[in-house]
């Protein structure tokens, strides 16, 4: 939830020259919002506050959780066991 409210505004942008020469105040824009990094009209990057990356880490991380309980409920309700999983992983061909 946290990203979709953090993405769905229209970003700061500096080029990667600017956020080079003015690298304070790009610092001081990403505690405030994502800030944007294009080099050639292209996006390169995008800083965000310490606490902005913590929460993205957090909310990817139980999805991923939540991602491989789903899966694993999955595989067993169509059979799949521990032994044939470990033969399924064992095979290098």
């Amino acid at each position: 939830m946290v990203c979709t409210v953090m993405w769905s505004f229209q970003m700061q942008t500096m080029t990667a020259n600017e956020a080079k020469t003015r690298f304070g105040e790009l610092l001081d824009m990403a505690q405030r919002e994502p800030v944007r990094v294009t080099r050639r009209d292209r996006v390169v990057g995008v800083l965000v506050s310490a606490q902005d990356y913590d929460a993205m880490r957090v909310y990817f991380a139980d999805r991923l959780r939540h991602s491989l309980r789903d899966a694993a409920a999955a595989a067993s309700v169509a059979g799949l066991t521990d032994e044939a999983l470990a033969a399924l992983l064992a095979d290098e061909s």
